[in-house]
């Protein structure tokens, strides 16, 4: 660069002074341009992305786009994965089915379960029972609501059945003690 700077009669210093320069002009000129992208793109991208769009106009590795995304504290959005909640149930019912699915005659063994059913726009659910003698739903109830009163509904539907049991995976709204109170 020496040899070249004495060809043209420009000192070392100038040369370096205006490549500094011109650096910093391309550092600010990305800046902008990494804020614009995060913006229009409602910060949904990360270095990653931000990378590979930029890579349309300029030369460029992705640890400095990083680098500048961080000192500028521009950070992508994160979305939160929604976990179910497996804790304990607030009364845990004897297990009297022990794993004997199969029933010796009708209405001797009733199993119950609630079914999401995507309707539209809308989540409809179905709450049903069914007899392990012969597989038979016995009684259902639809609605749009998954509450007490709905799974009610679906054993009011039942006769009085002395002795029989109803299993159920104890979820919030289908507490045994609900239903041992009916």
């Amino acid at each position: 660069m020496a040899q070249a700077c004495k060809w043209i009669g420009v000192p070392r210093a100038t040369y370096y002074r205006w490549k500094a320069n011109l650096e910093s002009k391309y550092e600010d000129d990305l800046v902008k341009q990494i804020h614009e992208l995060s913006k229009q793109h409602r910060f949904r991208y990360g270095y990653r992305k931000i990378t590979a769009l930029l890579r349309r106009e300029y030369k460029i590795n992705h640890k400095r786009v990083q680098r500048i995304m961080q000192c500028e504290g521009l950070q992508c959005r994160v979305k939160v994965k929604k976990r179910k909640t497996t804790g304990q149930p607030a009364y845990i019912a004897e297990h009297l089915l022990k794993r004997e699915f199969k029933a010796n005659a009708p209405m001797q063994k009733l199993v119950t379960d609630i079914t999401y059913l995507p309707f539209g726009g809308r989540m409809l659910y179905l709450s049903s029972i069914l007899d392990l003698f012969n597989g038979e739903i016995v009684a259902y109830s639809i609605a749009d609501k998954q509450d007490t009163a709905f799974v009610l509904e679906t054993l009011n539907q039942l006769p009085s059945l002395p002795g029989a049991i109803l299993h159920s995976d104890q979820a919030a709204c289908t507490l045994p003690r609900l239903i041992r109170k009916q």
